[in-house]
């Protein structure tokens, strides 16, 4: 009978972590300090917006048939300081010539001439019709947007001029119903102030704006 020895092997410790002094504690956030951050990011976002975008409130008819009183509009800043104005554009913009009245509300119209454009507007009359026509650099717009019935709008002072440097030319689409650059003149670049870019009220009128019923 041969003797077994036994092997006794030393009882396993329990393992203990080694803080190391490289390594960063972590620490559960609160509940408090999360919803605080939360809100100031939200603060943070609404700013950002509102600094980039404006809305704006469609008074009165000038702007017919694309857009008529009571639709609400985002208007962004952010295209005029990344590019320049274009023709075709909805612009919102402060008319010269009224900066010294108690109320001096902002306006909307398209953008027919650019710095550099000779702009001439002419009067036709067919058939006991008389409409108002726009020429650029001597050719003839196609405006499929305007709405053109009544009484042609007189014009007078600005019916034939050459855009300056900086100097933009605004028209509404309901051209015989619009306080216009045919009435004010050219508009200087620092007073627009941004593109309507989408039309958000009434839901049923909800869409992209830019370049709204213009031709390629």
């Amino acid at each position: 009978m041969s003797n077994t020895s036994l092997e006794i092997l030393p009882t396993p410790q329990p393992v203990t972590a080694i803080e190391s002094p490289l390594l960063p504690k972590l620490h559960r956030t609160g509940v408090w300090r999360e919803r605080l951050e939360l809100l100031l990011l939200i603060v943070l976002v609404f700013t950002v917006v509102n600094l980039a975008t404006m809305r704006f409130f469609i008074e009165g008819p000038s702007m017919q048939p694309n857009f008529v009183a009571g639709q609400f509009l985002i208007v962004s800043r952010v295209n005029y300081l990344l590019g320049e104005p274009q023709r075709g554009e909805i612009v919102v913009f402060d008319a010269p010539g009224d900066d010294d009245h108690a109320t001096n509300p902002l306006l909307i119209k398209r953008l027919i001439g650019i710095p550099g454009d000779h702009i001439r507007i002419e009067r036709l009359t067919v058939d006991g019709e008389t409409a108002v026509q726009v020429y650029v650099n001597n050719v003839l717009l196609d405006e499929p947007y305007i709405n053109q019935d009544g009484i042609p709008f007189n014009c007078t002072q600005y019916c034939d001029l050459v855009l300056g440097p900086n100097q933009y030319f605004m028209m509404g689409d309901n051209r015989n119903h619009s306080n216009d650059s045919r009435a004010f003149g050219p508009v200087d670049r620092e007073r627009i102030v941004g593109e309507a870019v989408i039309r958000y009220w009434p839901p049923s009128d909800w869409g992209l704006v830019t370049h709204i019923a213009y031709p390629g």
